[in-house]
């Protein structure tokens, strides 16, 4: 068993490493060495075209895209055999030029106007989820190795005081995919919102703006609420501190099962499934046992996991 599994870290590896030479053949190709100048003209003679400055990449070709993609399939297929997968996961689509236009989900509403809107699902057609991960308790290194062999995207929402013993661990998270993943608002000290007073409930959500500010670089601008709840003075506070969206969730992710809001328990186009950061001290597995779970899940569907930022 030990064997088998070296041998597919060694086979992954050499994929990988297959894809990032075939990457960068591409982008040295028709660069000449910085040295070489080109011989002058004889007289009345046009002179050679210039060559690409050194250092400048040239466009791909087609095939050379259809086989960075194929390398990119195939070390997926090896990372997902790896990590017990049943399939490897399906592909996003390109993200959409233009968002859509978010707004909060019926019966969701508070009194006031012009709050960020509260929604579980994003508007779109295509086949594709959005994984978030809630609090930043469990602190698992396997996690990070696992989303980014898998090329899998995701947001991590987070709480201060189960993060403030690790702040290293959310930063090599953020710089751990292509492209980042995002790091949001789950408040200070992940209370029970609609019981604080609009200033307590300013101070959970703006102070954890500032942390995340201080911490990682950049504000904010989504923001879940713990349990999910909240009431008018909730997104006020919020929307007072840069929030910009409210993003819930459709699905809950387990080691052992799935729970959903909806009453037909299934997948839709744009929903948000939620998880959390735990371990085997909480619940029936690890984060690896949940992503491998929710994964399979969502790809016997027919759904790909797409990146929550291009889209809200």
């Amino acid at each position: 068993m030990a064997e088998g599994v070296h041998r597919s870290r060694r086979t992954l590896g050499a994929a990988l490493v297959v894809a990032a030479l075939a990457s960068a053949a591409t982008a040295c190709s028709g660069a000449g060495p910085d040295h070489a100048a080109p011989p002058s003209p004889a007289s009345g003679q046009q002179g050679p075209k210039q060559a690409p400055k050194q250092g400048a990449a040239a466009p791909e070709s087609q095939a050379q895209k259809a086989e960075k993609a194929r390398l990119q399939k195939a070390a997926r297929a090896l990372a997902a055999k790896k990590w017990g997968l049943a399939e490897p996961p399906l592909e996003a689509p390109a993200p959409p030029a233009v968002k859509p236009r978010i707004t909060t989900r019926k019966g969701f509403e508070t009194r006031s106007e012009g709050m960020p809107p509260v929604f579980t699902t994003v508007p779109t057609k295509e086949k594709i989820v959005f994984l978030t991960i809630d609090d930043g308790s469990e602190k698992d290194p396997e996690l990070l190795r696992m989303m980014e062999e898998l090329r899998i995207p995701y947001s991590a929402f987070l709480s201060d005081y189960v993060v403030s013993d690790d702040y290293a661990y959310f930063a090599r998270m953020q710089k751990s995919q292509k492209g980042g993943v995002a790091l949001h608002n789950h408040t200070l000290n992940h209370r029970y919102l609609p019981g604080l007073s609009y200033s307590r409930q300013e101070r959970e959500i703006c102070g954890m703006q500032d942390v995340i500010e201080k911490k990682y670089g950049k504000r904010p601008e989504l923001f879940r609420p713990p349990y999910g709840n909240y009431n008018d003075d909730t997104l006020r506070a919020a929307k007072s501190c840069g929030i910009k969206a409210v993003p819930l969730w459709a699905a809950e992710a387990f080691p052992d099962r799935m729970e959903w809001r909806e009453w037909d328990r299934d997948l839709h186009p744009g929903d948000i499934v939620l998880t959390h950061f735990r371990g085997e001290e909480d619940w029936k597995g690890s984060m690896a046992d949940m992503v491998r779970r929710v994964m399979n899940v969502i790809t016997a569907k027919g759904y790909a996991v797409a990146k929550l930022e291009d889209y809200v």
